[in-house]
């Protein structure tokens, strides 16, 4: 079993940025790509971004690209997300995800195996 545990959400006003982290333990971790996701009140659960484990190749979502930059440590199994230039519809809560084999696209939440309890993330206007 994997255990994903967020950290680094927080307050922070427009225009702000907040770095998240995820760390992954439990079994020999070797996924095919790690994710974030969020989602706030009242809404689903939206794909922001993910990462291949072995080969680096990122994607992210439309209402993230160019402000938002996920990153992957191997040695310490970890996946990062930094976000800059917050917005105030930047506000949910950012859930990590990993899964253990390619099972189609990374922006559907379904492939993935392994869910972290997610960290919040208030910006404020």
């Amino acid at each position: 079993q994997v255990q994903l545990v967020e950290s680094g959400g927080g307050l922070v006003q427009a225009g702000g940025s907040l770095r998240l982290s995820c760390a992954a333990s439990g079994r020999t971790f070797s996924p095919d790509a790690m994710g974030w996701f969020r989602q706030a009140p009242g809404k689903e659960r939206e794909f922001v971004a993910a990462i291949r484990w072995s080969s680096g190749s990122t994607y992210y979502g439309d209402s993230v690209k160019g402000r938002f930059t996920i990153s992957r440590d191997g040695a310490k199994n970890t996946v990062d997300l930094q976000m800059n230039r917050l917005k105030p519809e930047d506000t949910a809560v950012y859930y990590c995800a990993a899964n253990s084999f390619y099972g189609g696209s990374y922006y559907y939440p379904g492939i993935y195996d392994f869910w972290g309890q997610g960290t919040q993330v208030i910006v404020s206007s």
